[in-house]
């Protein structure tokens, strides 16, 4: 396994994984999923990028993004792995890949949106270090929980 920044041609893979997890876990995704997903370019021209976790055949394991919010905050957002194949470890390395784009870009706080019902999510953030925060708006219904790690 291999960890590689944004690819267009892994583009789908983001969306689907993505899009598969969000639907079976909550039924439905929400119009900032759609935002995302139709906007990915201009993400990643903005600052943003995008990891995917990749097998010696070139297939997609896992993706998580990095984005810059406002000040010197970014969100680790949109992690997501492949249902359809073994993938133990993508996630936690693609979540670290993206956790270091945001830090060599400028970050001195990280901040991620979940759910608390996720908890092979929720482990992944703990084992880095996040610590959870409470929030007026969770921004998406299905949040419920959110972490910061801050850095400087």
């Amino acid at each position: 396994m291999r960890v590689i920044e944004y690819d267009k041609k892994y583009r789908q893979d983001f969306i689907d994984f993505n899009s598969a997890w969000i639907i079976d876990n909550f039924g439905h995704l929400e119009s900032e999923d759609y935002e995302t997903f139709e906007h990915i370019e201009d993400e990643i021209q903005d600052g943003a990028m995008i990891y995917f976790a990749v097998d010696d055949n070139g297939t997609a394991l896992a993706a998580c993004m990095a984005k810059p919010m406002a000040g010197d905050t970014w969100e680790i957002c949109k992690l997501g792995s492949n249902k359809n194949v073994s993938h133990k470890g993508a996630g936690s390395a693609v979540f670290e890949a993206a956790m270091k784009w945001a830090t060599d870009h400028g970050a001195g706080r990280l901040f991620i949106i979940s759910n608390s019902k996720l908890a092979p999510a929720l482990h992944i953030y703990e084992k880095f270090g996040f610590k959870e925060i409470k929030l007026d708006d969770y921004e998406y219904e299905r949040g419920d929980i959110a972490f910061e790690k801050i850095l400087k």
